[in-house]
């Protein structure tokens, strides 16, 4: 790197970063420029889709009263396949719309409202929101390993309360932190539905609990149990993690998922090519979250449970093993019915 020594040399430099400075000036006058027109084109783009959104409701519900009003019967064949082609071509439209929105400003839901404000989180480009996919992906690997080696210190090495606590904390941390950054990822196109963003939320306010609940002779009847629990729960997040990864890259790369879509600590439709293996671990996880619910409403029957944290624990873990039996089973059983034959060779 040139440093200048002589005044003369001096003075040239000082020239060179004049011309240099009013370079950045007028690019970054350019950039604002620019900033400008894209947020003109994206409200133009946002108003477009909202009143052509609004039409195409109107048109669907024409279409409907007409073919109430007028039976297939009198209506000529070609009239009835124009009829069938536009509402083909309205459900495709509904999907081409979300896509365009996953690169348009919208207003954030309620619970990104509430943590951030009104930020806009919609990355503007497929590398962005790629980048924030993997980093998401990286972030859950990295916790998950980080908790089962907290768990297995606290289960197997060290009985203090004080690690327990921190546990705790970092696994009600790591749940909020996932719900802020699924929210993004909601907002940025990610397909995440139903039960699988309530879980986080339910997993969240169980952590608290656990949190909260004093040293004592009830916590150390359930501590033990607990640990063991998220110890297995480890585990099958991170087969889970490293199976679903690799199924989601092949199936990407086939066309037969969207590029935004991640992994998730359950299963689905998808996963049942290749990934049925996991289904047994599912289910002993499940059913060992109602054991767990079990465990603490019998603890909360006893005369010496003074704690509200055993009840509220109790409730949790039940919702819990009803949401993740059932959404499961519920994704075996559709499957099923849908290719009954690839089902029983399974």
């Amino acid at each position: 790197m040139f440093s200048p020594t002589g005044f003369p040399e001096c003075l040239l430099e000082w020239e060179d970063l004049e011309k240099s400075f009013h370079q950045i000036q007028d690019t970054h006058r350019l950039y604002k420029q620019k900033l400008e027109d894209v947020t003109k084109l994206q409200d133009s783009c946002s108003g477009a889709i909202a009143r052509q959104r609004k039409k195409l409701e109107e048109l669907t519900a024409s279409l409907g009263k007409c073919k109430e009003n007028h039976p297939a019967a009198r209506l000529s064949p070609e009239d009835v396949d124009v009829i069938s082609e536009m509402e083909a071509s309205i459900k495709e439209r509904a999907d081409a719309f979300s896509e365009m929105e996953a690169f348009l400003p919208k207003k954030n839901g309620l619970y990104l409202s509430l943590v951030l404000g009104n930020v806009n989180v919609t990355l503007l480009n497929k590398q962005s929101k790629f980048a924030y996919k993997d980093e998401y992906e990286k972030f859950k690997l990295v916790l998950t390993v980080i908790l089962f080696v907290l768990s297995f210190t606290c289960r197997l090495l060290f009985s203090y309360r004080a690690l327990d606590a921190l546990f705790n904390f970092l696994m009600v941390w790591y749940y909020c932190t996932l719900t802020i950054r699924e929210s993004v990822l909601i907002s940025n196109g990610s397909r995440i539905k139903g039960w699988w963003v309530l879980h986080h939320y339910v997993s969240a306010f169980q952590s608290g609990v656990m949190l909260t609940w004093p040293e004592g002779a009830l916590y150390q009847m359930f501590r033990n149990q607990f640990l063991t629990y998220c110890l297995y729960q480890s585990v099958v997040h991170f087969l889970q993690y490293y199976y679903q990864s690799g199924c989601l890259y092949r199936l990407r790369a086939l066309g037969e998922k969207h590029n935004m879509d991640i992994t998730v600590e359950g299963f689905q439709s998808w996963m049942w090519r290749g990934l049925t293996f996991l289904l047994p671990f599912l289910f002993f996880g499940h059913f060992w979250q109602l054991y767990n619910s079990v465990t603490l409403f019998q603890m909360f029957q006893l005369p010496e449970c003074k704690e509200w944290q055993v009840v509220m624990c109790s409730c949790s873990y039940m919702v819990l093993f009803m949401g993740n039996f059932f959404t499961t089973l519920g994704v075996v059983y559709e499957k099923y019915m849908n290719n009954p034959d690839k089902s029983k060779s399974l």
